[in-house]
């Protein structure tokens, strides 16, 4: 149901904006957080991506402006990955109709119980597995 109900999200998203299911995901991580930024192993953590990918894709998004990579003051090794103002305007233009997609595809098939349920079970499996390694 996951891959299914994903796929389409990803195919609805390409058909009404300019992002990527990868390109929301991310974007919506940094927009979640203060100043619309994050580390960029911090980042990669949030999405549960592998840091080969993360990299690759935000190269990816830098090079259509979307994203910026900021150098780490503290740490020379280190980045922030910060949304421009072009990926700001194409998240918001693209989060309206990923909401109402959401909401078709999912949320009104399912009861509050079903939800909460849904919920309680993902804490559980969630809570039996390891965090990913903290490097970058």
């Amino acid at each position: 149901m996951q891959m299914q109900v994903e796929g389409e999200l990803a195919r609805r998203l390409a058909a009404d904006s300019e992002l990527s299911y990868p390109d929301y995901v991310v974007l919506a991580a940094l927009g979640d957080h203060p100043d619309a930024r994050m580390r960029q192993f911090e980042l990669g953590e949030w999405l549960g991506w592998e840091k080969s990918r993360l990299s690759h894709h935000i190269t990816r998004m830098v090079k259509r402006d979307l994203v910026a990579k900021e150098r780490c003051p503290s740490d020379r090794r280190g980045s922030f990955v910060v949304i421009t103002p072009e990926g700001q305007v194409a998240i918001e233009q693209a989060a309206p109709g990923h909401v109402e997609a959401v909401r078709e595809l999912f949320l009104d098939h399912v009861t509050r119980d079903q939800l909460a349920a849904l919920g309680d079970l993902t804490e559980s499996v969630l809570a039996t597995m390891k965090p990913p390694p903290c490097d970058e």
